[in-house]
């Protein structure tokens, strides 16, 4: 290898995180519904709060799996729809265990609300305007990040960045 050191890649605008976060959450509706069926024929469930514990846990454990995997290879679909790569802070491809933890690291987008929405027994409507203004939140305090990154991804040590060939942002 002649030259070892990368410029590092642009980050991708805060827009377009955010329409890949979106989409994927669209495409996570197939993975949770039949990672939710297989669970059910397997257990026998006739009832949907039967089982919950376990089915949560399952849950956490299938999109855990997803994430890790697909997130150890560069990206997801949602990503590679939206041009985006996720790599560790030197720019090379997460190992298995950096996924892991920015997949335990990401679910800050969810547990402060879901908590504090417990914690004060919040009905359906304020516990869902909590969480989307926790989620604004905290997708706009990756301004503050110096490269623009989510903090999270900071504290993982990887980054996202932008995968166009083209040169576009």
């Amino acid at each position: 290898m002649a030259n070892d050191h990368v410029p590092p890649l642009p980050p991708p605008p805060l827009r377009r995180r955010m329409a890949a976060w979106l989409y994927e959450g669209i495409l996570l509706f197939g993975v949770v519904f039949t990672a939710g069926y297989l669970f059910s024929t397997l257990t026998q469930s006739r009832h949907g709060l039967q089982n919950r514990p376990e089915h949560q846990a399952f849950l956490f454990l299938v999109l855990g799996v997803y994430f890790t995997w697909f997130w150890s290879r560069g990206q997801t679909l949602a990503m590679k729809t939206w041009h985006i790569r996720v790599l560790d802070r030197n720019g090379r491809p997460l190992t298995q265990a950096r996924a892991l933890l920015r997949y335990l690291l990401s679910w800050i987008w969810f547990l402060p609300p879901l908590a504090a929405s417990s914690a004060f027994a919040l009905p359906g409507p304020q516990a869902l305007v909590l969480t989307l203004g926790w989620i604004a939140i905290w997708a706009i305090l990756s301004r503050f990040h110096p490269r623009q990154q989510f903090w999270h991804d900071a504290w993982a040590g990887t980054q996202l960045v932008s995968d166009r060939r083209d040169g576009k942002r």
